[in-house]
């Protein structure tokens, strides 16, 4: 009856109420969060934080199995944020995972009718919706394959400039440039209909507004990358959820592209609970414990056998997923972690001991740390809830919505006024 009654409220709420508020909801494998931030002093301020554990049925790789259930989980989470804030938030912004979310870093070379010409922003427009259509044919094609549905429709979720070169030359600002021939390379994130349909019908069915649905990788490189247009920020970012593992790299501030894959952290609840012949809940029991010095020595033993097997088999998965980042001349020597599954000791022992990098194009062995909150730009915590690696991505969907609200000005950046031509 509460939360039914909180529902209530919030469809009945005037529409000017609480405009500067955002709700981001993380609807993850294991957990939904809800965070409801304050839009103040060009800063996002977390005033509500809630979190709903999911049973192991309502989610499948990522992507929603059961909508009824995952619908009442969003609200618990959602009622415990606004209990906290004091105020039922309108908008919402929703994170989209999953192996079949495909994010295509791509550039088009643009042969300009008239090089004397300067170029100008409607020019600008008509190059990037070129770039969109070709990198929809790709997510296209890659999905039904992989699928095996050629009819599957496919839609565009996130858009961020990367570079502009004319005439092989590189610049930040291309208005006014003369030249014959744009290059024009665009990061864009493309996701299943019936994925977003389920979003969709989520938000719909909690009173909400659905302000955009990002791609969580796209959101947790937003959330490391703040406003600055020109920000040299490298790093692979990780994003180890309980069904899938999120992968972005980020070069001198652009997205060069995203990858997922199956393998979070129920692959190695999934095992322990084989190898010990144990049930799921005594299973993930006993992993959330592995540090727990005062386990019995021959439990400790088999426990790390078993999850030294599943990371075996994840490490192959990063490694196959930075792989396929063939365009980059070399990959970033960090790699920065978030998500509950990045929880895991072993997973980061895994990526500082192991050699999985060897065979990738790095210069040097990377270096391996978790993202902390005070890492996140632009979005600051004033509950002292959303304390850990967890919420990244949460807070990530926080600066997405940022970046949706946020107008235009005469003093940003044409790769700013560009980007925002590109939001959804």
């Amino acid at each position: 009856m509460v939360l039914e009654k909180l529902r209530e409220l919030r469809e009945n709420r005037q529409e000017n109420d609480n405009q500067a508020h955002i709700v981001a909801l993380d609807i993850g494998t294991v957990y939904v969060k809800a965070l409801i931030a304050r839009l103040e002093d060009n800063e996002m301020k977390i005033v509500g934080v809630g979190r709903e554990k999911q049973n192991v049925s309502d989610m499948h790789s990522g992507a929603i199995a059961d909508i009824s259930a995952v619908v009442q989980n969003c609200e618990a989470a959602l009622a415990e944020a606004e209990e906290q804030a004091g105020l039922q938030a309108k908008r919402v912004i929703i994170g989209i995972a999953g192996e079949l979310v495909k994010g295509i870093t791509d550039t088009i070379r643009y042969r300009r009718p008239q090089p004397d010409r300067a170029l100008d922003e409607a020019e600008m427009e008509l190059i990037i919706e070129k770039v969109q259509e070709r990198a929809q044919v790709k997510a296209q094609r890659q999905i039904a394959l992989e699928t095996g549905n050629e009819s599957v429709e496919v839609k565009l979720v996130n858009s961020a400039l990367v570079s502009i070169h004319i005439d092989g030359y590189k610049v930040t600002n291309p208005i006014g440039f003369q030249g014959k021939d744009v290059a024009v390379q665009i990061y864009t994130a493309f996701a299943p209909m019936v994925h977003i349909g389920a979003l969709e019908r989520v938000a719909d069915e909690l009173a909400l507004d659905l302000l955009a649905v990002a791609a969580e990788p796209f959101a947790v490189s937003r959330s490391v990358l703040g406003d600055d247009a020109s920000s040299n920020f490298t790093a692979i970012l990780a994003d180890v959820g309980g069904g899938t593992t999120d992968i972005a790299v980020v070069n001198d501030g652009g997205v060069e592209g995203t990858r997922m894959f199956g393998i979070g952290g129920r692959s190695f609840t999934r095992t322990i609970a084989s190898d010990l012949d144990l049930s799921y809940d005594a299973a993930e029991k006993l992993k959330v414990n592995f540090d727990n010095d005062k386990m019995k020595p021959t439990v400790k033993k088999k426990l790390g056998e078993s999850v030294n097997r599943t990371l075996e088999v994840w490490l192959s998965g990063v490694e196959l997923a930075l792989s396929e980042f063939d365009s980059v001349d070399h990959l970033p020597n960090r790699v920065l972690l978030c998500g509950g599954g990045a929880s895991l000791a072993p997973l980061i022992e895994g990526l500082k001991a192991e050699d999985w990098h060897k065979d990738l194009p790095f210069t040097k062995k990377p270096t391996v740390k978790l993202i902390h909150p005070d890492d996140v730009l632009g979005v600051k915590d004033k509950t002292g809830k959303a304390n850990d690696h967890t919420f990244i991505t949460a807070m990530g969907l926080l600066r997405v919505g940022y970046d949706t609200l946020l107008g235009g000005s005469d003093t940003e950046s044409v790769k700013e006024k560009v980007n925002k031509i590109l939001r959804i």
